[in-house]
């Protein structure tokens, strides 16, 4: 299992992306089954919906219901987490599809994260650890 941004999910559908190349590479070497948040998912669904239409929005429903991407619930201490994140970070600011990532992280004691933002590289799990950010730049 590894924890999921928006951006990869994006880049692996869409072929036109930047990074489409070394998020397929990153994909051969990570656990399956990618969880993200619903945040993320909108994020990323809107987002390929801009580029390509139904064609890239139906791609990442096939990653649902071939089990490939899991969309994880947030207990009510992440939600609340995930403002508090928020706020920690306003200097960023942190969003909270990426707030949300955080609180799951923390929340189930998960350290690798497919994210292709910088600021992964910032942010750290209960204010000391930080992530194993994959693809590495």
């Amino acid at each position: 299992m590894t924890l999921c941004d928006a951006g990869p999910l994006i880049a692996i559908i869409d072929a036109d992306e930047t990074d489409h190349g070394a998020c397929l590479d990153a994909l051969n070497d990570l656990a399956l089954p990618l969880v993200t948040t619903w945040p993320a998912f909108t994020e990323a669904m809107y987002l390929l919906g801009q580029a390509g239409g139904i064609t890239g929005q139906r791609a990442l429903w096939r990653l649902v219901h071939t089990g490939r991407l899991l969309l994880a619930e947030l207990s009510p201490a992440a939600v609340e987490r995930s403002a508090e994140l928020m706020d920690k970070y306003a200097d960023r600011p942190m969003d909270l599809a990426d707030a949300t990532l955080v609180a799951l992280a923390e929340d189930q004691g998960h350290r690798k994260i497919f994210s292709l933002d910088s600021d992964f590289h910032i942010y750290r799990i209960r204010g000391r650890q930080r992530f194993d950010v994959v693809p590495r730049h």
